[in-house]
């Protein structure tokens, strides 16, 4: 069953895309490099700082929360389409 959203954009790639990759893609990236501290909570740091200026900085932050994005998207998919809320 394919869920187009309001714009006609699919994510059906998103729906085909198997949970326990994006979950192991999304921990490790979210929490990489390991010491001394993480790079997206440093990014984010910056950002409510408003030290995040540098392109370099901006995708970094981008590299490291997209899977955590893409995982938050799936399981609201998965959820919806549970409780039968998307149609």
């Amino acid at each position: 069953m394919a869920f187009e959203g309001e714009g006609g954009y699919s994510l059906n790639w998103l729906d085909r895309f198997p949970m326990w990759w994006l979950v192991m893609i999304a921990v490790y990236l979210g929490f990489a490099p390991f010491q001394p501290e993480p790079h997206l909570v440093e990014k984010l740091r910056m950002l409510s700082q408003g030290t995040l200026t540098q392109p370099l900085d901006i995708f970094d932050l981008l590299m490291h929360a997209t899977p955590l994005v893409l995982l938050a998207i799936k399981i609201w998919r998965n959820v919806a389409r549970a409780g039968k809320l998307l149609k």
